[in-house]
């Protein structure tokens, strides 16, 4: 197995779960805090696919989905156009509303095709190449995929989570 098959994989797993953590949810659920200042499933899997999103295009060098496939203006949250949740207060939390959970798992399809894309067409050196060197040590391309997988299931699971509160409130 080419350790790109494993990032596939990964990324499939993720894709998964976010249409699990979605599905079923009307727009009160999607956008339920079950705290007044918790993050809600739709906050949870629009900035999971951001940063995805964000991370890959600048990883590939390629444009954000979100910019080049009009997800901004789609989804229309009035938050700027490369903002991916990282800091976000409350008040910007609450800005991310959607009404239908189409939207949401549209986009994160969208993201994922093409991150696949550009994971097929990987050869295992690639997986070496820098591509932030910010850090000490530098990040390769290796590492910078599987530091979104983990992040991406991370907030899949609180989002998980979250469904699971407002289904049981909701019972």
């Amino acid at each position: 197995m080419h350790a790109k098959d494993i990032l596939i994989d990964g990324f499939g797993r993720v894709r998964e779960e976010v249409h699990a953590a979605v599905e079923g949810l009307g727009p009160g659920g999607l956008n339920a805090r079950p705290g007044p200042d918790a993050n809600s499933v739709a906050w949870l899997v629009w900035h999971l696919t951001r940063v995805q999103d964000d991370h890959v295009a600048d990883a590939f060098g390629h444009e954000q989905v979100w910019l080049a496939e009009g997800w901004h203006e789609r989804l229309g949250l009035g938050l700027p156009r490369h903002d991916t949740g990282y800091g976000h207060t409350s008040a910007e939390v609450a800005k991310v509303r959607v009404d239908s959970g189409d939207l949401l798992t549209g986009y994160h399809d969208a993201v994922h095709e093409r991150t696949l894309r550009a994971l097929r067409a990987l050869a295992a050196k690639d997986l070496e190449r820098v591509v932030d060197e910010r850090w000490d040590p530098p990040v390769t391309l290796g590492v910078r995929l599987v530091s979104v997988v983990s992040d991406d299931l991370q907030h899949v699971g609180q989002a998980a989570y979250a469904r699971g509160l407002v289904l049981s409130a909701a019972s």
